[in-house]
């Protein structure tokens, strides 16, 4: 079953490089305020959204097979059952260590597809919210 583990998730934390399926342009939104927030702090993210040409002011990728660059976290905000496909496409790249799905985001049939291909897996979690628990010092 995906991680629960804070030594585990501050593991995946400590990763750079996050492709973000699903990142939105809208100020708003969760997809946006999120990955801004970690690229704010020091995230390489990686925006994943075939409806714009450009998000963080980062070139946006139609799916992660377009991704050019290397990929440590796959973070997920789309609905639960599209996960399976964005799993598939993570596993298709030898790059991948970990997929993220976002809170109120969860497949268990993909979770362990994932794992069961050496991948951490975290569901149900947001990133944001772990990064402050868990990494970033209180006084920041």
């Amino acid at each position: 079953m995906p991680t629960e583990d804070n030594d585990e998730l501050r593991r995946i934390l400590g990763y750079d490089r996050v492709a973000v399926v699903g990142a939105s342009t809208s100020h708003e939104k969760a997809a946006h305020i999120v990955p801004a927030y970690l690229q704010r702090h020091g995230y390489d993210i990686i925006p994943v959204n075939p409806t714009a040409n450009e998000i963080f002011g980062t070139q946006a990728y139609d799916s992660l097979a377009d991704v050019t660059e290397t990929i440590d976290i796959v973070e997920i905000f789309r609905p639960s059952e599209e996960v399976p496909e964005i799993v598939e496409q993570a596993l298709d790249r030898d790059d991948v260590k970990a997929i993220w799905m976002q809170l109120g985001i969860r497949n268990d049939a993909a979770a362990q597809t994932a794992e069961a291909a050496g991948l951490a897996v975290v569901q149900d979690h947001c990133m944001k919210v772990e990064h402050g628990q868990l990494v970033r010092h209180p006084l920041e």
